[in-house]
C-alpha cells in the first residue's frame, strides 16, 4: 500500500497524524499547556489567515451568480441522480416522494411536459430559458 511518504515509516505517519488530528478536526488549539502550541507570526510577518483580504469566490462558475448556484444545488438535492433521465412528471413524483418544498415542486411542475431530461443541468436550462438562461457560459 502506498503511504505518500518515503522519509518515514507508516508508525510515524499515524503518530505525526494523530498529533494535528485535534486541529484538523475543531479547528482551534487543543493543547492545555501554553507552551505546547504554536508560536505566532513574528512582528515582521503578516497574520494567517483562512480566506486573505478578498472575499471568497470559487465555486461561481462565468454566467451565474451564487444565489443561481444556491438554487441549482438545491434543486439537485431533491431530484438527486438515480432518477434521470425522466420526463417531468416522474420528477414531479420523485421530488414529492422526497419531501421537496413547495418552492421546488412548483418550478418542477412549470417544466415543459413531454421532453425527457438527461441531469439536472437540463431541468436547470429548462426551467431558467426565459430569463437569459443562468447557465455557466464556459466550462473546463
Amino acid at each position: 500500500m502506498e503511504r505518500g511518504s518515503d522519509k518515514h515509516g507508516p508508525h510515524l505517519d499515524e503518530e505525526m497524524a494523530h498529533e494535528v488530528s485535534g486541529v484538523v478536526q475543531g479547528g482551534h488549539e487543543t493543547r492545555a499547556e501554553e507552551w505546547h502550541s504554536a508560536e505566532p507570526a513574528g512582528e515582521d510577518q503578516p497574520q494567517v489567515t483562512l480566506g486573505g483580504e478578498a472575499p471568497l469566490m470559487g465555486g461561481t462558475p462565468q454566467g451565474m451568480t451564487a444565489g443561481d448556484v444556491a438554487s441549482r444545488s438545491e434543486l439537485a438535492q431533491w431530484l438527486g441522480r438515480a432518477v434521470f433521465p425522466a420526463v417531468q412528471q416522474i420528477l414531479l413524483e420523485h421530488a414529492r416522494d422526497a419531501g421537496a418544498p413547495d418552492n421546488i415542486v412548483e418550478e418542477i411542475r412549470a417544466l415543459p411536459a413531454g421532453r425527457e431530461y438527461t441531469n439536472v443541468g437540463d431541468v436547470w436550462r429548462a426551467l431558467n430559458k426565459s430569463d437569459g438562461g443562468h447557465s455557466e457560459s464556459r466550462r473546463f
